[in-house]
């Protein structure tokens, strides 16, 4: 997809990895592009810099996914481009509480599942369309110390491979960003965590990256291109790499014991 002229939704935009992608959309061309976060205040900081739109949008609530959409389509125009990429991160095991699960779930995975729901059959009425739905390495991985975040990462994952191959004969292109450790809110204070083992990024090569792979329509997009040698190593080995994720735990316990 050609970005040039383009009408693009982005949420979590009102800093890190969405407030990065705003800009380059802005810089590549787009006709208008629409920085929504639940922090209105920056989220409209970021849409004055880049002469877009701003909108304060809770993604864990689906009838604001949906009301997005609509404004969206009723008041700009048609969406070519939807970035769900808002996300949350929350540290502990098993005993986090059930209500800390259940957010996590609803921003990190049902706001992907509310924004397909919303926008894809209006994407399919008009011959196609475009999901960029941000995940994590932790979806293909996993993730030391966060259990509530490598589930649901992983969860982000299969949804979009299933918006994929469900969809893709219909126009609906889909591609998963899948970074490690990117300077953000989210990693403040982690920069020396087990994330970061490979070096953290700031949000614009991420940002340069997934246009690239926009433009050339491919599914899995990783800033860290490490990544994909580990993915190769877990399929090739399972009991190895769990082995391995064994070690990083004994390494970083007691690192990642509280939430965000």
């Amino acid at each position: 997809m050609d970005i040039k002229d383009k009408i693009v939704v982005v949420t979590g935009a009102a800093g890190g990895i969405g407030a990065a992608l705003a800009r380059r959309f802005a810089a590549e061309g787009a006709k208008c592009v629409v920085c929504a976060d639940l922090n209105a205040a920056s989220a409209e900081a970021v849409a004055q810099e880049i002469g877009g739109v701003a909108l304060g949008v809770n993604v864990g609530v689906e009838a604001e996914i949906a009301a997005l959409v609509e404004k969206v389509e009723t008041e700009i125009g048609p969406i070519d481009l939807f970035c769900s990429n808002a996300g949350i991160l929350t540290l502990g095991g098993v005993e986090v509480p059930d209500a800390d699960w259940q957010r996590i779930w609803e921003i990190n995975v049902m706001a992907h599942v509310w924004a397909a729901r919303h926008v894809v059959p209006r994407m399919i009425a008009r011959g196609g369309g475009y999901l960029l739905n941000t995940a994590s390495a932790a979806g293909l991985l996993n993730q030391v110390g966060a259990a509530p975040y490598g589930v649901t990462k992983h969860a982000a994952v299969g949804l979009a491979e299933w918006l994929a191959l469900t969809y893709g004969d219909q126009g609906i292109k889909v591609s998963v960003l899948c970074p490690q450790a990117v300077r953000s809110e989210m990693t403040r204070g982690h920069e020396e965590g087990v994330a970061a083992l490979d070096g953290m990024l700031e949000p614009e090569p991420v940002a340069e990256i997934c246009v690239s792979a926009i433009q050339d329509e491919r599914f899995l997009v990783l800033p860290h291109p490490q990544v994909l040698d580990y993915m190769r190593l877990k399929t090739a080995d399972y009991d190895r790499w769990i082995g391995g994720m064994r070690k990083l735990n004994r390494q970083f316990n007691g690192e990642m014991t509280g939430k965000e």
